[in-house]
């Protein structure tokens, strides 16, 4: 199985916090992808086997929202793990999302504990 991880966010700090927290958690992980939004994201995935998304909420030209409906519909897409990582978090969005196919939520500004404790179980780490 794949241990890449696409990090999808419009913030290329975001994007940076993003790599050097899973560099300091010491998470066992093959090559780190990026991309701004739900197209470059797309193209990300159908250019790499990943296994996990990180994926922002709020973007321009494809939102969060947007990619996971997408990724929903594509066969070879639509069980891939995807994490939120957002500071939109309210209790509905947060249930729309995992009906979408979210497994976890990360509120913005994380913690870096916070997100290695999410990608974790996802790429099998046993604590």
């Amino acid at each position: 199985m794949s241990r890449n991880i696409l990090i999808v966010d419009d913030s290329a700090t975001i994007r940076r916090m993003g790599r050097r927290t899973l560099d300091i958690a010491g998470l066992d992980y093959g090559e780190i992808y990026e991309a701004a939004n739900g197209i470059e994201a797309l193209a990300q995935l159908a250019d790499h086997d990943v296994a996990v998304v990180v994926v922002d909420i709020n973007m321009p030209t494809m939102n969060g929202v947007q990619l996971l409906q997408r990724m929903k519909q594509n066969q070879r897409l639509q069980h891939l793990p995807i994490v939120i990582a957002s500071t939109e978090g309210s209790r509905q969005r947060i249930d729309q999302l995992i009906e979408y196919g979210a497994i976890d939520y990360v509120r913005k500004p994380f913690q870096p504990e916070q997100l290695r404790d999410a990608l974790k179980p996802i790429l099998g780490v046993k604590d």
